[in-house]
């Protein structure tokens, strides 16, 4: 079985390999969204009707509500299995779109694809129920500008059974960085990433 205290450390070291040699600006976005259908197969996942539910931008309050949506496939399965963990291809789509509310722009707030391999991790908990966790960097658009970042979606609790090709999103937390060429990106998206495995672990203690 796969510990919390395991699947956090192994997503924090995880990210941090993937994700490129450049350091990121002070500014970023954290997208946050919840519920949608995960499906797939060996040829990719696929998430779908996911509702964006709160955005936290640097220096700026948090806004919360029924924001807009979440989207993305994945590349083709590389290693392992859909049941008991394995690697996603680099490439797909990712997309968060705004729907106007709260102050939030209509239209498409993010537009990118998987930047490198993504992970699929199954999580066994102590009663041998399983849910999974999908991890992976991300580039591409917001507002114009180059930008990366890194997601991590995790599933509701399948039961004692496994993936069967659909299951639900209990939540999912993505962070949007606008990149600046330096040498530093490991120690600072490191230290963003723990924050977002604090989330995870909270999620499947619950």
């Amino acid at each position: 079985m796969v510990s919390v205290r395991s699947l956090t450390i192994g997503l924090i070291v995880l990210a941090c390999l993937m994700i490129p040699a450049a350091s990121f600006a002070d500014s970023s976005v954290d997208f946050s969204n919840n519920g949608g259908t995960l499906s797939g197969s060996s040829s990719g996942l696929n998430l779908s009707g996911s509702t964006l539910i709160a955005i936290l931008e640097s220096g700026s309050p948090k806004t919360t509500g029924n924001l807009g949506t979440v989207t993305f496939s994945t590349g083709a399965l590389s290693t392992g299995s859909l049941t008991m963990g394995g690697t996603f291809a680099a490439g797909g789509t990712f997309t968060v779109t705004g729907n106007g509310t709260n102050g939030v722009p209509s239209g498409t707030l993010f537009s990118g694809s998987f930047s490198g391999p993504s992970s699929w991790a199954l999580v066994t908990l102590a009663n041998g129920t399983h849910s999974y966790t999908l991890t992976g960097t991300l580039t591409g658009k917001a507002d114009g500008a180059s930008v990366a970042g890194v997601t991590v979606q995790l599933t509701i609790n399948t039961g004692l059974g496994y993936f069967n090709g659909s299951t639900m999103i209990a939540g999912g937390d993505t962070t949007i960085v606008g990149s600046v060429p330096e040498p530093s990106t490991m120690a600072m998206l490191g230290t963003g990433l723990l924050g977002l495995a604090g989330m995870l672990r909270r999620k499947l203690q619950s």
